[in-house]
């Protein structure tokens, strides 16, 4: 089985800045590149999954029926394109809560391989895609290859600082699906 998680904000969707969220359908627009980038995981036979902290629901700034909006949105535009997402997982839990589905927890990660009934020894390769360094964290502690696309909220001079490096930098997720088919 070959799995690759990915991040959305930053990833598969222009990062709305610090503090903001992506309350609405009109404000999701996917970044250039990153449905080529999952037609050609899908292509090449990766299972993939969605992995998002939207705290924004937990806080009361937009609700679970406009994420559930936005993510059939996503969906529907990443089939029209060639690919397939096969679910989402969302911690929609505050910072503070505590919750071990928010990253860098690996409580999502555990919840969407349950789904395929699957641990993360049955892959033969894995993935985890992010723009951050909670991101990177989790694929880490996931034992995923990490990768860190420079599309969304950290660039490569932050990420020389973290004490856990991310094993790949790439521009966006098209560069990132390139790195995973090498």
């Amino acid at each position: 089985m070959k799995i690759i998680f990915l991040d959305r904000d930053g990833v598969v969707n222009r990062y709305p800045g610090d503090g903001n969220y992506v309350t609405k359908v009109k404000d999701f627009h996917f970044i250039p590149g990153s449905l080529q980038g999952i037609h050609d995981l899908t292509k090449g036979g990766y299972k993939i999954f969605v992995i998002s902290n939207q705290a924004g629901v937990g806080r009361g700034v937009f609700s679970l029926e406009k994420l559930n909006r936005i993510n059939t949105h996503m969906i529907k535009g990443v089939e029209k394109a060639g690919g397939k997402i096969q679910k989402s997982f969302y911690c929609t839990h505050r910072p503070d809560a505590g919750c071990e589905c928010r990253k860098p927890g690996i409580g999502l990660v555990q919840k969407a391989l349950r789904s395929l009934n699957k641990t993360i020894r049955h892959a033969k390769v894995a993935f985890f895609v992010g723009d951050t360094q909670k991101d990177i964290q989790t694929g880490h502690k996931a034992d995923c290859k990490t990768i860190l696309v420079l599309s969304g909220r950290e660039n490569r001079r932050s990420a020389s600082r973290w004490p856990v490096k991310p094993d790949f930098i790439v521009k966006d997720l098209k560069a990132a699906s390139e790195v995973v088919l090498g």
